[in-house]
């Protein structure tokens, strides 16, 4: 027996592939949209991929579970609560897949959503891992406020996080202390708020340092897993919906998209000037030259969670990158959520006709009174440290409904953690206030500041 954890670090995914070396056959669980490496590692040990268990419906990344089904015959497992519209077996509570000494049990584990399982896997009648999903994660467990206005089974948030305390303790506790914690997500996912960076643990060490594993009443656990979860991107209850039909397949869909070269500005007249391009070039080259109504969201970074929070599905947008590979790329990783439909058009770019001026950090630093100062960082983490006293707080994902409460009497300096939102954000709101006031992003500079 042997089990791969693949990783996608972009949306901090994990998904599992479990072989019976005996058998030459393979279950996949919780696979991402592109099916790729799963065929690869099939061909690698000369195995035939059999299953493909789906934990739940996911919000924050499209699966390729139908595309897989689709290619090689194997059969898709999920709850029966799920009423997925793709071919399917019920894989509910005590129900078993044999291969060879291999036996996998779905465990109903409600919580994070109400269709959600996780999988027990024996080897030689011996309990040796479980895969959670987004039940229970490395130090922390599922957010429950997800499934409020999505999916079949709709729920609130109070409802579902009382069936969490309760799969926790009447499920996954009560395994073996030595059973291995496979998680669907580590730190970054925005299904959870304080993920380890761990990659997995056993079910003694989570019972041991785990806040959600810890004794506590029902009231008393409720109330800290609500409390201070992230913001819910625009993509989730679009994914959940598209995770529960079945998304085309990876390659097909992405052929479909237009793409070329634009060597200048002049051979843009034809594009709509009111949908936005989502500019994946480096910053520095995005500052240079960009085209109007550019958002700099760069290849480097969360690029597929602000790609969802800031542009809605549904929702047109263009798309540009450095090279005919990096374009490529993003459009997989657009794909990763569902939006590949969504583009417009992508094309290849090297400059523009709007440039961004540099800030003068020396200057800023002196003179700090005459900057209007957004900090574009999530709530928890303005909370956890102001950097400026006097900044406005304005989160990335709420900048495009919110850029008319920025005051425009002064220049304005954007500021994140590290760079990468703050030149998403900088780009954004240059982009709607149009040139009426001078917009500078501090970037990496933020990092010579207490």
């Amino acid at each position: 027996m042997q089990i791969k954890q693949f990783e996608d670090k972009n949306l901090s995914h994990y998904s599992y592939a479990v072989l019976s070396k005996y058998e030459k056959k393979i279950i996949l669980i919780d696979p991402a949209r592109n099916p790729r490496q799963y065929f690869d590692y099939a061909k690698e040990h000369g195995a035939q991929i059999a299953g493909i268990i789906e934990t739940h419906p996911h919000a924050d990344f499209v699966s390729g579970h139908l595309e897989l089904h689709q290619t090689t015959g194997a059969t898709i497992y999920t709850s029966k609560e799920v009423h997925a519209l793709y071919p399917h077996q019920a894989f509910d509570e005590g129900q078993t897949i044999q291969l060879g000494n291999i036996k996998l049990t779905a465990l109903n584990t409600p919580g994070h959503s109400p269709d959600s399982i996780s999988i027990l896997l024996e080897h030689d009648g011996k309990q040796k891992a479980v895969f959670t999903g987004d039940t229970l994660f490395i130090g922390d467990c599922g957010r429950p406020d997800l499934r409020e206005g999505a999916g079949k089974i709709q729920t609130t948030r109070t409802e579902l996080a009382k069936q969490m305390y309760h799969s926790l303790r009447d499920k996954l506790i009560k395994l073996k202390d030595d059973v291995t914690v496979y998680p669907a997500h580590g730190a970054g996912t925005l299904c959870g708020k304080n993920l380890s960076k761990e990659s997995s643990s056993t079910v003694g060490e989570e019972k041991k340092t785990n806040w959600s594993l810890q004794e506590a009443t029902e009231d008393e656990f409720v109330q800290n897993l609500l409390a201070d979860q992230p913001f819910v991107p625009h993509y989730f209850p679009f994914n959940v919906e598209l995770n529960r039909k079945g998304a085309a397949g990876l390659k097909g869909s992405i052929d479909k998209i237009k793409t070329g070269d634009i060597a200048d500005e002049k051979t843009t007249s034809t594009l709509n000037k009111t949908i936005w391009v989502i500019d994946t070039r480096g910053e520095e080259d995005f500052k240079k030259g960009h085209l109007p109504q550019s958002i700099n969201l760069m290849e480097k970074g969360k690029f597929e969670t602000w790609l969802g929070s800031i542009i809605k599905p549904g929702e047109q947008f263009y798309l540009a990158s450095d090279s005919k590979e990096q374009l490529r790329t993003m459009l997989e990783r657009t794909a990763a959520i569902g939006y590949e439909s969504q583009v417009a058009e992508g094309f290849v770019i090297e400059s523009g006709s709007i440039k961004e001026e540099k800030l003068d950090v020396g200057e800023f630093k002196n003179h700090q009174q005459d900057y209007t100062i957004i900090d574009v960082r999530n709530t928890s983490e303005v909370k956890e440290e102001k950097i400026f006293q006097k900044s406005i707080s304005m989160p990335l994902a709420e900048i495009r409904s919110r850029v008319n409460e920025i005051p425009t009497d002064k220049p304005i300096v954007v500021h994140c953690a590290g760079g990468y939102r703050s030149a998403a954000a900088s780009s954004l709101i240059n982009s709607q206030l149009n040139g009426t006031v001078k917009v500078l992003d501090l970037g990496e500079a933020i990092k010579q500041f207490p």
